[in-house]
């Protein structure tokens, strides 16, 4: 599998139990969508948008992109977007260094561009803020999954998405500059990290 050992013990750890009856309900139009493109043989693109592509996004790409080889379903791209572009928070990348990720930084500036490995022998993710219409996403054939309520109401309508799912988080940014920043980041990516293994541990291949 290849997945890095801390990253792979910290995956093993995670209980899919904890999620709810009810969330596992706002989960299920993503697992329908997932299984059907693989029934049919057919490739998974997913885009997790949120306003500002700096925070929920990236956590639900990255994470859905690890589940997806982690359960070893093929052929599944993983994307974000938002509706500006601003930058990848860096507590982001802090959050998933110290999960086991091997994040490094490929370019500086005002909106960074990081590679993002779960494995040595599979693609980096390649996470930087974008719009989620940019050409770096999907035009067509993908699933938009709205990852926070302000973008789940301020786009009714995504160019190019077969289906739009909304599965909001809560926002750590709301505990920037607090002695509990660190703590909320973890909770968050931990949270994500469960519900996509649900997700993938629910399809058949």
């Amino acid at each position: 599998m290849s997945i890095f050992q801390p990253l792979n013990e910290f995956i093993s750890g995670l209980e899919s139990e904890s999620i709810s009856e009810e969330r596992k309900q706002t989960l299920a139009p993503l697992v329908d969508y997932i299984q059907k493109k693989v029934g049919d043989g057919e490739s998974v693109r997913i885009n997790f948008i949120c306003t500002h592509n700096s925070r929920r996004s990236h956590l639900s790409q990255v994470w859905a992109q690890t589940m997806a080889h982690y359960f070893r379903i093929e052929n599944v791209s993983c994307y974000s977007g938002g509706t500006e572009a601003t930058a990848l928070f860096p507590k982001v990348a802090d959050t998933l260094t110290n999960t086991g990720f091997e994040v490094n930084s490929l370019s500086a500036g005002n909106n960074p561009v990081y590679s993002i490995k779960f494995s040595s022998n599979e693609h980096s993710v390649i996470g930087f803020s974008k719009r989620m219409d940019s050409d770096f996403n999907p035009k067509s054939e993908f699933a938009a999954i709205m990852t926070c309520s302000q973008a789940d109401e301020g786009c009714p309508f995504v160019p190019g998405a077969e289906k739009r799912i909304p599965i909001t988080y809560e926002d750590p940014k709301v505990f920037d500059d607090t002695p509990q920043q660190a703590e909320k980041y973890s909770e968050r990516s931990k949270q994500i990290a469960s519900e996509m293994f649900y997700i993938f541990s629910q399809i058949q291949k």
